[in-house]
């Protein structure tokens, strides 16, 4: 881990005072009580420590008690984009953008096991969300993996895969990111990050190049609030080095410099850090959330109040997670959404949470499930929330909310 402020000192002294009066509380016990203190409110200077993420009189004191299935639902529409189930195929890693007047999603596409040699980029298009064309190829096969090839469908290290990484809208121009690796492992040592620029006159995708060696994003760059872009890196050996923030991508696709987040195994890290993400808070602070693959069940949270040059040790929160991917987003009216497979015990069913500031979360609504439903991702366009989402990995999904929808319905017990 890389080294923190001096002022995070001061805030992790704050956070052991809560944990302290939470221990002196009679009846407190757990992140449930300490949830419930004053002094245990998150906060990026002063509180960086706290595990508080939700609240609410719904909120029982061990948030993986909460009942799932009966969480309060709120009106979707549902429509499916794709479905391989009839050949057995692989439908995961599902995007979404809207530019030039349609909606874009993008995803994997694999042949029968999940990111096997000759898994391809897959995209289709819509004009209102609801219709959407026949899946395209974005990519063509990876390298000598081919259905023809001997690699085919296996983990040979002589195969190779590609993993849909999500739309950049950059300048005017779209560009698809796209992961490649060879498939001996995850990742593989020839690990990197390319693009494909949409060609609005051939309507066709053109190889734009190499983002960055060595390297997968989770979620395509944001910008900061100085002015650079940023996303998420994992590079192949991220398990053991951990995981970093590439900033840059302002001179040039390729420009990035690469900042150290959160440590892997050599460093000691208790935390098992998978496809984090990360968003600005109100005051232009931010927060990285991490899916943890170790035993916590729960979704780690640091801070960042420097731009993403340093950061927080990862706290383990009281939300509960499936060891699933999730994602955020801040809505145009300034709140905050967290879309998730909050149910610790599995990937069903997801669920949307709502925040006011980022920080704490005081609605848990139930989206769609009954059945493994996971690895969404979030657009907000003209008053809808558009939920792309895998359907047992053989489908591309999405749920469309109204976003009034979100205030009209309550949490039991009270929730604003």
């Amino acid at each position: 881990m890389n080294p923190t402020p001096a002022l995070f000192a001061l805030a992790l002294l704050f956070a052991q005072t809560g944990a302290a009066v939470a221990a002196e509380t009679p009846g407190a016990s757990g992140q449930g009580a300490a949830a419930s203190l004053p002094l245990a409110r998150p906060d990026p200077v002063r509180n960086p420590g706290s595990p508080r993420m939700l609240a609410g009189a719904w909120v029982p004191a061990d948030p993986s008690e909460i009942d799932f299935a009966r969480l309060p639902r709120i009106p979707v529409e549902h429509v499916v984009v794709s479905d391989v189930s009839a050949r057995k195929g692989v439908n995961q890693h599902n995007y979404l953008a809207h530019f030039s007047g349609r909606f874009w999603a993008m995803w994997s596409d694999g042949p029968r096991i999940e990111d096997y040699a000759g898994q391809v980029v897959k995209y289709s298009t819509s004009l209102d969300g609801r219709v959407w064309t026949e899946p395209k190829m974005l990519t063509g096969y990876p390298p000598q993996s081919g259905p023809d090839s001997p690699h085919y469908n296996s983990r040979d290290k002589e195969g190779f895969r590609y993993f849909a990484r999500g739309f950049w809208i950059r300048g005017g121009e779209m560009l698809a990111l796209v992961a490649m690796d060879d498939t001996g492992g995850f990742f593989g040592a020839k690990l990197e990050l390319r693009a494909y620029r949409w060609n609005e006159r051939t309507e066709v995708w053109d190889e734009a190049g190499v983002v960055q060696s060595n390297a997968i994003n989770n979620f395509p760059p944001q910008l900061l609030p100085s002015g650079a872009w940023a996303m998420t890196r994992r590079k192949h050996d991220y398990q053991t080095s951990g995981v970093e923030l590439l900033i840059g991508g302002v001179d040039g696709i390729d420009r990035w410099i690469s900042q150290p987040v959160v440590g892997g195994s050599e460093s000691g890290s208790a935390l098992k850090a998978e496809e984090p993400i990360w968003y600005t808070l109100p005051g232009g602070h931010l927060a990285a959330l991490f899916r943890d693959n170790g035993d916590s069940r729960r979704i780690h949270r640091a801070f960042s109040i420097d731009g993403g040059r340093t950061w927080s040790t990862p706290v383990a929160t009281d939300f509960p997670d499936a060891r699933s991917k999730f994602h955020a987003i801040r809505l145009r009216d300034g709140r905050y959404v967290l879309v998730s497979n909050s149910n610790p015990k599995k990937r069903d069913p997801l669920t949307l949470a709502l925040s006011d500031d980022g920080l704490v979360y005081t609605k848990l609504f139930y989206v769609v499930g009954g059945r493994h439903v996971d690895y969404p991702h979030l657009l907000e366009h003209d008053g809808f929330l558009y939920i792309a989402h895998s359907g047992a990995k053989r489908s591309v999904e999405i749920e469309r909310i109204r976003i009034g929808d979100l205030e009209a319905v309550p949490m039991p017990g009270g929730g604003k």
